[in-house]
């Protein structure tokens, strides 16, 4: 009986859409965190990740699971495209750092990093899996030098999270060259 009622929750939460309370144009809320890079764990700051150009932010759930996986695996083959149009890409989770330092070595394939999620960053991004809890939905963000949202892409599918970051940071670069 537990088991059918896990399973319904489980087939609700990755079918159900996720929701951004931060919309395009809000302003990103800054956050520095414990971060790790091909298990090496190092401070990430988001005001200093801006000064280099645009910040690709995306939440996952839990990881080792098999969605956030496959998420950090689409994104790890894309990190050096994005790094070449002056992205810093980063994902967090409300995992331990331990946990995500493992992941940034075997899922990420220490390709980017991947951060600790604080409850105060949980909340100032609104992005719970559910209210009351830490444990994030997954959404991702691009976030301009300014601070300002640029693109929000909120489904619990991790399809379109890195084509639609992609997208908004090759948008946001011909821009600049206008």
């Amino acid at each position: 009986m537990k088991f059918v009622a896990f399973a319904l929750a489980a087939t609700i939460l990755a079918t159900a859409p996720a929701t951004a309370a931060l919309p395009v144009g809000a302003k990103a809320p800054d956050f520095t965190t414990r971060a790790a890079l091909g298990g090496k764990q190092f401070n990430f700051a988001l005001k200093a990740a801006l000064r280099k150009g645009p910040v690709v932010l995306y939440f996952f759930p839990a990881a080792f699971t098999k969605g956030c996986t496959i998420e950090a695996h689409e994104f790890a083959l894309a990190a050096s495209e994005f790094e070449k149009n002056g992205a810093t890409l980063i994902g967090l989770s409300a995992d331990p750092i331990d946990k995500l330092a493992d992941f940034s070595k075997v899922e990420c394939r220490e390709a980017f990093p991947v951060g600790v999620a604080q409850p105060a960053t949980v909340a100032g991004y609104d992005v719970h899996i559910a209210k009351g809890k830490t444990m994030t939905n997954r959404t991702s963000y691009v976030i301009a030098p300014d601070g300002k949202i640029i693109f929000v892409h909120s489904e619990m599918s991790p399809a379109g999270h890195v084509t639609g970051t992609m997208d908004a940071v090759k948008a946001w670069r011909a821009k600049r060259r206008g």
